[in-house]
């Protein structure tokens, strides 16, 4: 493999998921550009502002909203709940708010998680204007009807921006593979920092070996959804030219691997997937494609039709600190991570060498002693393989037609495709293949 580093960035991933875990985010806001900053220091990141009230398709771009301070006290002035504490005390985007009130005025605006009850739930309200405050079980069973409680809420909706990172890395050929994740969630780790984490060392890795790229990247780090649609919305024409990428996403846990297909199930990428997984010896969950889930719901709807897959680790839905204050850095680990990237990466690696190729002599076989190909010696097979580099170029020459890809020719020699990449470089270089304009 060529550009696939072993680099060990476990202690690196460790300092980011400290550092960029307590910061407050949501779909729009100063905390997503503190973040897109602070990631710029990983990779030099394109910070693109959408403006509020823009509309996108059938989605319009809403106020952005930042939160400076909130709580509830009791009738003594003691907060109870404090969003110095946790950001995930408060409702994303709740409204401003600075009453007195009883707990029955009080309990509407009040969610908790009564299966988790040391947990505090995750909850929004996006696109209708509302406020609350969230907490665990145990801080509501405390809670009095006798008692008046003070509740503050100290939030902006303002005429301001959506923001996005954009990273375009160009390779050899102007073919883009997309990779995107999500940068709205506060202080959850697995959902959705592992994603944020894993996709920016991804790039790094990219950047690094960038000379060697077949296919240039597309890498986007977007609120969910209005994020998704707004970057589709201003980037149309290039995100219809692309037909395969991933949504990384919740990669971290403590649990299984797995992965969620994309909308073809056919499509290669599918495959290439469970040829990691096997060649690593994991056991998988494998989550044929839905449309529920994260931003692939996006980029794979009928005007664009991305192909896009994701490999998980505790996928979103799938484990029961799911949008809650124990999805924290004792669920998501720096090793985790680092594994998790190292089989991005060797998928990667796989989807960038899966070219089309046409063989430029058709008529009739290659004289290749006359092109110094044929061995001297025959009969050797490739080091880890049952096959030689002979019969790898004589079958690779058969089924170059110009339409066949890579992949599919590495699978009928039952061979890696990386193996079968380095091998046929000698026919590009001596100009009896050449590589199709995709």
């Amino acid at each position: 493999m060529e550009y696939v580093s072993m680099t060990d960035y476990t202690h690196d991933i460790d300092i980011y998921l400290k550092r960029l875990f307590p910061i407050t985010r949501s779909i729009t806001g100063e905390g997503n550009r503190a973040t897109l900053r602070i990631l710029q220091e990983i990779i030099p990141l394109n910070i693109i502002e959408y403006p509020a009230g823009q509309h996108v398709y059938d989605w319009t771009i809403p106020k952005e909203w930042n939160i400076k301070e909130a709580w509830i006290k009791n009738s003594r002035g003691d907060k109870i709940i404090d969003f110095e504490v946790s950001n995930l005390h408060v409702i994303s985007y709740s409204a401003p708010v600075h009453r007195k009130m009883t707990l029955e005025e009080l309990r509407p605006h009040l969610h908790y998680h009564e299966v988790l009850p040391h947990a505090i739930p995750y909850r929004t309200s996006y696109y209708h204007e509302n406020w609350g405050f969230c907490l665990t079980y145990k801080q509501y069973e405390t809670l009095s009807s006798n008692e008046e409680y003070e509740v503050f809420i100290d939030s902006e909706l303002s005429e301001g921006s959506l923001s996005v990172g954009e990273l375009l890395i160009q390779g050899k050929s102007t073919k883009e593979y997309l990779i995107s994740c999500y940068i709205c969630h506060p202080s959850m780790a697995n959902d959705s920092l592992s994603g944020v984490i894993t996709t920016a060392f991804i790039a790094k890795e990219l950047l690094k070996n960038q000379g060697n790229l077949e296919h240039s990247y597309r890498i986007v780090f977007v609120p969910e959804t209005i994020g998704a649609i707004s970057y589709c919305a201003n980037n149309e024409k290039a995100m219809k030219a692309i037909d395969n990428g991933l949504v990384i996403t919740t990669c971290g846990g403590l649990g299984q691997y797995g992965y969620k297909q994309s909308w073809n199930k056919n499509d290669f990428i599918n495959q290439m997937i469970e040829d990691v997984f096997n060649e690593n010896k994991i056991n998988f969950i494998t989550y044929p494609f839905d449309i529920h889930g994260s931003d692939e719901r996006q980029y794979s709807s009928q005007g664009f039709k991305i192909n896009c897959a994701t490999i998980t680790k505790d996928r979103y839905y799938e484990y029961d600190y799911y949008h809650t204050s124990l999805d924290n850095l004792d669920f998501v680990t720096a090793a985790n991570l680092n594994w998790t990237l190292h089989l991005y990466l060797q998928l990667i690696d796989k989807m960038d060498k899966n070219l089309v190729y046409q063989n430029l002599y058709p008529h009739c076989e290659v004289m290749l002693s006359k092109h110094d190909l044929y061995p001297k010696t025959g009969g050797a097979l490739l080091p880890n393989t049952n096959i030689s580099s002979l019969d790898i170029i004589l079958w690779s020459l058969f089924y170059m037609d110009g339409n066949t890809t890579l992949y599919e020719i590495s699978k009928q020699l039952r061979t890696d495709i990386c193996v079968v990449y380095d091998q046929i470089k000698p026919l590009l270089d001596k100009q009896i293949i050449k590589i199709c304009d995709e």
